[in-house]
């Protein structure tokens, strides 16, 4: 049913017209709200504090129909940044949220709570000048806290990915903290379930271009028959939809692991910790950026290269996806250093115990 609602939901709003409208800098209120008004913004939220109390689960379906449709608007950050501050007990503010990637030096807070002030440059942040409030997480005392804060006051120096997506500078100077909480997450839990929100939408991605792709092999008549009766194309087209169902996987196997680490807000099981699967989660999907959107523009010809083409949306998200919250290289060395760690008696029955 989630799915089913989601994917209509999309299919109805996210139109091209919508798509080139945003990447001028118009925000797509009609969408937000009906997400708001479907409950879609907290879905990872408990009942307590005003959501849906749904699982990641849930979220990777949502995530993944996001990618697919290229909506563009900070669904992801949204549910990322709510899950958050339900972990630290904090109700989330209504409208859109945004996170910022990489924890706040401790130094950079003053005062003592309520009257935090956060002094900070964050570069990069999804959304920064779009989004209501930013989310942070830093360090005290030994434990991860998250914090509140709004972006009107910090100052925003406007930047964008490949996909013209918002990527803004917030510079805080001394701006007052909303909340701040103790939690039992890792340092850093930000940039490690932000790689597995953007798997997710990099798998949706990967499925729009392989049905666009299969629909215009369809469409097409070359010497007198659609060109995916060409053996040549059928070869290309099975690759792309191996790429597509093996990050997919990859990526539904992360959040699976996210739900055994983290089966609800504020908790954080160590040892289930989703690391492994969220790492091989972003290799996996970069790898396929790098492979599919080729095949995909072949496929079509000179027409997907043209702005007035959808297919273009696609693949740019995953260009620009596929280096924020850590590049492939980044987690791969991770997965590296964690092999050898284990060494070669160690490793087989580290993988095979993996459910």
């Amino acid at each position: 049913m989630l799915e089913e609602t989601i994917t209509r939901l999309f299919g109805e709003k996210v139109t091209h017209d919508l798509l080139r409208s945003a990447e001028t800098g118009t925000w797509p209120a009609d969408l937000w709200r009906e997400l708001e008004e479907n409950g879609l913004t907290r879905t990872l939220v408990p009942e307590a504090l005003g959501g849906a109390a749904s699982g990641w689960g849930e979220a990777f379906v949502i995530l993944r129909a996001a990618g697919r449709h290229a909506a563009p608007l900070p669904l992801a950050e949204t549910l990322l940044a709510s899950w958050l501050l339900a972990a630290a007990g904090i109700e989330a503010p209504a409208g859109p949220l945004t996170v910022l990637a990489d924890p706040v030096p401790e130094g950079a807070l003053s005062g003592n709570r309520p009257g935090d002030r956060l002094t900070h440059r964050a570069g990069r942040v999804p959304w920064g000048a779009s989004a209501g409030h930013a989310v942070f997480t830093t360090a005290r005392g030994g434990r991860t806290h998250v914090g509140l804060v709004e972006t009107k006051g910090a100052v925003a120096a406007r930047g964008e990915n490949l996909a013209r997506e918002p990527r803004d500078e917030l510079a805080f100077d001394r701006a007052g903290v909303i909340a701040l909480g103790a939690t039992a997450l890792p340092a850093n839990v930000v940039r490690l379930l932000g790689a597995m929100i953007r798997s997710a939408q990099m798998a949706g991605a990967l499925g729009g271009l392989l049905t666009q792709s299969v629909r215009y092999a369809g469409e097409r008549v070359q010497f007198g028959r659609p060109i995916g009766k060409f053996q040549a194309i059928q070869q290309e087209l099975a690759r792309l939809a191996g790429e597509a169902a093996a990050s997919g996987v990859a990526a539904e196997s992360a959040f699976a692991a996210a739900e055994r680490a983290a089966p609800e807000p504020g908790v954080w099981i160590r040892d289930a910790d989703p690391t492994f699967e969220i790492a091989a989660a972003k290799v996996r999907a970069g790898d396929a950026a790098e492979i599919a959107p080729g095949i995909a523009h072949q496929v079509h010809g000179a027409i997907g290269f043209t702005y007035e083409h959808a297919l273009h949306f696609s693949t740019r998200r995953l260009w620009s996806w596929r280096g924020e919250f850590g590049t492939g290289n980044e987690w791969a060395r991770l997965l590296g250093r964690r092999a050898l760690a284990l060494g070669a008696d160690g490793l087989w029955p580290d993988l095979t115990s993996r459910g």
